[in-house]
């Protein structure tokens, strides 16, 4: 069994702290609905991916992005650093996620071939059916 490794213990507690800050402290309605999925750190703490979506409307992820990446980026990273102990704290990249968005899109293309296989087997059979039949009847 693999133990976490550091830079994962760290992104997930970021995460969490991250949640509490943007929920707690940062009052701007265009984020009021944002969902933090992952925060992956490099190696050397550096630096830090958050990657987030915006529910229910995931349409305006550029505009949160370019936001969060702003003047709001080093507030965050300040009120981290006074949450979080860490020696170095990360300079915070965030990038709106599109795999959720890109999940419903296949699960939709999905469910539309599954109809369609549907739709050719219900028509196939009584063709295969009157195909089986005994010539002498």
């Amino acid at each position: 069994m693999k133990e976490f490794d550091r830079t994962e213990r760290i992104g997930a507690e970021l995460k969490r702290e991250l949640y509490q800050v943007l929920r707690d402290e940062v009052r701007d309605p265009r984020l009021a609905n944002l969902t933090i999925q992952e925060v992956r750190v490099v190696r050397d703490l550096s630096h830090a991916k958050v990657y987030f979506t915006c529910f229910p409307a995931d349409e305006d992820g550029v505009e949160q992005a370019r936001l969060l990446n702003g003047r709001l980026s080093g507030f965050l990273r300040h009120a981290l650093a006074q949450r979080v102990r860490l020696r170095i704290m990360p300079q915070l990249h965030f990038v709106h996620d599109e795999s959720i968005r890109a999940g419903e899109r296949l699960s939709h293309l999905i469910d539309e071939a599954v109809e369609g296989a549907g739709d050719r087997a219900d028509a196939a059979a009584p063709a295969s059916a009157s195909a089986s039949k005994d010539p002498q009847e």
